[in-house]
């Protein structure tokens, strides 16, 4: 038996941020939003996953979000994501339990949701009083037969696509490999938590990838990634002086219990940083997270958590001004909250 790769909390940061394509954007292009969206993008807080994309692409603009190469599911937690549009299936069709009630009822409404639709759209609200659904709309997107475009306001539209290929367990397996590669290395109860899967089909799932995962030891305990990454983690975290503004639910630190002492130490910044309501944005500079930022507008509020350089000013305030804000105009003002 091979012995679990030991890897320290910068080694697994930095290759989270490699991948992530936080440490050097990667090129505008189709291909690259896609790479950008791997293991999806939350965009419950209206527009977090299009500064999501302008984080880790280059040229995102306010409607690269719509791109053809990208789509928006209800998917884990049946959030609002935006995804791949050729692995959508990932992040719906692999929540769908193999067992109970569920399955059937999820199919049956969207069945009705799909005959209603008759190959149009409408709001996921007149779809539901239409067919006597209610609020149970969102589990037709179990069955990877519905996308969704959500604006930020109002319902969302909703309409109907032809049943993804291959099964749920498939699906489910597609999605662990994804997850690991953005999020890992990770454990097993932490990605159940992310997704908000069973946790008996998640063990399945990840006993079925066999070879393909290979044991690692972290900090926090006994964790996985995927085989094929592990050539890739840098022994030594290289120096960056990147700075980012990672939006409320950035993939970065979409994380719950210790995953979280692992990207922020500080107990009391923990606390700042995931609130118990809407999540601030994180500052990313210079590898770690350094603050928190809202914006209202073309008003950004950035609150640091140590006194930055001059340089470092200058780096975040570059970054903030590209920001890419839908429905406004004018210049991006950045006001300093100590």
């Amino acid at each position: 038996m091979t012995a679990p790769l030991r890897l320290s909390r910068e080694a697994i940061l930095a290759f989270r941020r490699r991948v992530q394509a936080l440490d050097e954007r990667l090129p505008a292009g189709p291909r690259s939003l896609q790479r950008a969206a791997w293991a999806g993008l939350q965009d419950s807080v209206p527009r977090s996953a299009l500064h999501s994309l302008h984080a880790r692409v280059a040229g995102v603009r306010p409607d690269s979000w719509e791109d053809p190469a990208l789509v928006q599911v209800w998917g884990p937690r049946h959030a609002a994501y935006v995804v791949p549009a050729d692995a959508h299936a990932a992040f719906t069709l692999a929540r769908m339990p193999d067992s109970g009630r569920l399955p059937a009822r999820a199919r049956a409404i969207a069945d009705r949701a799909a005959k209603h639709l008759h190959g149009g759209r409408q709001t996921a609200d007149v779809v539901a009083r239409s067919v006597g659904i209610g609020n149970d709309i969102r589990y037709a997107s179990l069955t990877g037969t519905i996308l969704i475009r959500w604006a930020g306001a109002r319902q969302p539209v909703i309409w109907a696509v032809q049943t993804p290929r291959g099964t749920s367990a498939g699906a489910l397996q597609e999605l662990v490999r994804r997850y690991l590669h953005v999020y890992g290395p990770s454990s097993m109860e932490s990605f159940v938590r992310w997704g908000g899967l069973d946790a008996r089909r998640a063990a399945v799932a990840f006993s079925a990838l066999g070879e393909e995962l290979l044991a690692a030891r972290t900090p926090l305990g006994d964790a996985w990634l995927l085989a094929a990454d592990a050539a890739t983690i840098p022994s030594t975290a290289a120096d960056t002086e990147t700075a980012r503004l990672l939006p409320s639910g950035d993939p970065y630190y979409l994380l719950w219990n210790a995953d979280r002492a692992l990207l922020v130490p500080d107990r009391k910044r923990r606390a700042v940083l995931w609130t118990t309501r809407v999540w601030p944005g994180a500052l990313l500079l210079g590898g770690e997270i350094v603050g928190t930022w809202r914006r209202s507008k073309v008003s950004v509020t950035i609150s640091p958590w140590r006194r930055l350089h001059q340089d470092e000013l200058r780096r975040v305030e570059d970054e903030a001004a590209t920001l890419p804000i839908p429905d406004t105009s004018g210049p991006i003002v950045v006001r300093w909250e100590r």
